[in-house]
């Protein structure tokens, strides 16, 4: 079978959110960059397929010149070859992405054949927009399915599994077939030092799409504040019982 797996890069933001002047970017000076955790479960998913049933991965992105970085990472994992939609350090709106990402998807297929299997993350780690994988399932004509975390195939068809109150929500789609997966799909492997050289001698495809005029307009962004954490002396030695006795009280822990 051959899969596809779509990633973007985005900065990893686990210290301090810092904006440009303009206040329209985030400031990455001091920033690693990375995948969203759905994504690597979604690299993962591509890899245990073909491991499973044999064929073909193929790892894509849209974005700058480092996003190769990622793609590398990808195929370190054990992804076959990669595809890079290379753009300039502006953003793509949902609507170009999923347009171009359809335009790369036809023309490797045109020559390989279709992919039985196209993986997204659920939403990217920065936009969080959720829509790029229906697009692209509209575009395609396939069966699409979001927040997925489970994923088996057989017979040509796909069998999806969703949480749900109470249990799941199970979809079976025939192949070929978009799912956009969840972190908690599965848990992604480390690229050990083997995989990190084979990726460096695996085929990356460039080409650089025409960014068309975007529907959506960005104005400011904002980062959210934050919780301030309160702590309160309560007395000092065994004065203090009291207090505390009473604090548990009002907790319902008594």
């Amino acid at each position: 079978m051959r899969v596809l797996v779509c990633v973007k890069r985005v900065p990893a933001v686990a210290g301090r959110i810092v904006l440009t002047p303009d206040a329209r970017a985030t400031d990455t000076r001091h920033l690693g960059f990375t995948i969203s955790p759905h994504e690597e479960c979604a690299v993962e998913e591509a890899v245990r397929l073909v491991e499973a049933h044999g064929g073909e991965s193929v790892v894509l992105t849209l974005g700058p010149a480092a996003a190769v970085e990622q793609l590398r990472d990808a195929m370190a994992l054990g992804v076959s070859r990669a595809i890079h939609l290379q753009t300039a350090d502006e953003d793509w709106d949902a609507e170009s992405t999923a347009a171009a990402i359809v335009e790369a998807i036809r023309s490797d297929e045109a020559s390989a054949g279709p992919f039985d299997l196209v993986l997204l993350g659920n939403e990217a780690a920065d936009a969080g927009g959720y829509q790029v994988a229906v697009r692209l399932g509209r575009a395609l004509g396939r069966p699409t399915v979001t927040a997925v975390k489970g994923i088996q195939v057989d017979d040509g068809a796909a069998r999806c599994e969703q949480e749900a109150s109470g249990g799941r929500d199970v979809y079976r789609l025939p192949m070929p077939a978009v799912v956009a997966v969840l972190e908690g799909l599965n848990v992604p492997r480390f690229p050990s030092v083997p995989g990190r050289l084979r990726a460096k001698s695996k085929p990356v495809v460039t080409s650089s799409p025409t960014r068309p005029a975007q529907r959506l307009e960005l104005i400011r962004l904002v980062v959210p504040q934050g919780h301030a954490k309160q702590a309160e002396i309560l007395g000092h030695g065994p004065d203090s019982a009291p207090a505390v006795v009473a604090v548990l009280d009002s907790l319902g822990v008594l």
